[in-house]
């Protein structure tokens, strides 16, 4: 049996970030990772790019917006500025490189048991022990899918791998457009279906709003008059024949192409989810550290952290509660927290949540 005093679930992101984060402290970890650094991203369309832009202005204070350490860049590494999902797994696996991470392969997690003073946790390697276990396991390999019929976004490799000429899209977000943009530029006919209308939406909010780069690229695909945007829900889907029938909030629509659901990701929660107490279906955790409100030494990271209404969404917003789970871990462990103080003065560091996850653009 091996012990440690911080085991992190996840190669992705989140977990090779807050293990950069310890790792300045000098804090004993592993990572654990069940198929491979940034399996998610090798998983991406091959079309599919990033919607926040990578450019080199650490220099100025300013870090990459996809970068997950004050010190690296994407854009610097690659040599581009809309990176593909294949491109940000090569940058996390060049970091684990570099860094010399201690990332375990093939280790997937079936069972956590809570100790008095840590947890023990099964895995394909065996059983390990841990102080601490901060939970990194990500979104896009977990698909949510509320309809039995479909492919959903996560399992398209590329768009124009799919026959037909006729499309429906369940769900107008980023993936949603994401999906409709590629497949209208391959000369399909899309209709795109969201009783929430995300396209028109103008809230400020980046977790609730479409990002600049959608929407330059929805309006020239509106500009095809390929793309059909309709503020209708979609209720149920149906085989029928050769095709599939659905049925929507405002009538029914036959396609023979399966719909596309862009109907979002879940969590790896699984192994976890009795850890944490749930709002809904969001984990609820202590704003000052992260920690399950549930299960004392559980921490997450990654795109599921939510507070006050606001989610982390995005790698600049998550990135920014890397410092505040190693100080946490830090002062239980004795260890000085004074290295992470570069994160904030790079402004990767979002511990004031009244402040960062409240504010509006003015215009």
């Amino acid at each position: 049996m091996e012990r440690t005093d911080v085991l992190i679930v996840g190669a992705g992101p989140a977990g090779i970030g807050v293990g950069l984060a310890l790792q300045k402290l000098g804090v004993q970890f592993h990572i654990l990772e069940r198929y491979g650094v940034g399996a998610s991203f090798r998983r991406w369309p091959k079309e599919t790019r990033f919607i926040t832009p990578s450019f080199t202005a650490n220099a100025f204070g300013l870090p990459d917006l996809n970068a997950i350490t004050p010190d690296t860049s994407p854009a610097y590494s690659l040599g581009k500025e809309r990176l593909s999902g294949p491109d940000y797994a090569r940058y996390l696996k060049a970091l684990v490189g570099h860094y010399h991470l201690p990332v375990l392969s093939k280790t997937g997690v079936q069972r956590v048991e809570v100790l008095p003073e840590g947890f023990r946790v099964e895995s394909s390697r065996g059983v390990l022990e841990t102080r601490f276990l901060i939970w990194a396991t990500g979104e896009f390999q977990f698909p949510h899918r509320p309809f039995r019929l479909g492919l959903h976004y996560g399992q398209v490799r590329s768009w124009a791998g799919l026959a037909g000429k006729r499309f429906v899209v369940v769900g107008g977000y980023e993936s949603g457009l994401d999906a409709a943009c590629n497949l209208a530029a391959l000369g399909k006919e899309v209709w795109v279906f969201d009783p929430e209308a995300p396209w028109e939406r103008a809230s400020g909010e980046p977790s609730l709003d479409l990002s600049p780069y959608t929407h330059e690229r929805l309006a020239r695909a509106l500009s095809t008059r390929r793309i059909h945007l309709v503020k209708a829900g979609v209720e149920a889907i149906r085989r029928e024949g050769q095709g599939y029938r659905l049925y929507l909030s405002q009538g029914e629509l036959r396609i023979s192409s399966a719909p596309i659901l862009a109907t979002g990701f879940e969590g790896g929660f699984a192994p976890v989810r009795e850890l944490f107490h749930w709002e809904g279906a969001t984990p609820l955790l202590k704003e000052e550290s992260d920690e399950s409100t549930r299960t004392p030494g559980l921490f997450l990271v990654g795109p599921k952290v939510n507070h006050r209404g606001t989610a982390f969404c995005f790698i600049y917003k998550f990135r920014a509660r890397f410092p505040v789970v190693a100080q946490a871990i830090a002062e239980r462990l004795g260890v000085d927290p004074g290295p992470l103080e570069v994160y904030r003065k790079r402004g990767m560091w979002a511990d004031d949540l009244a402040a960062c996850c409240t504010s509006r653009c003015a215009c």
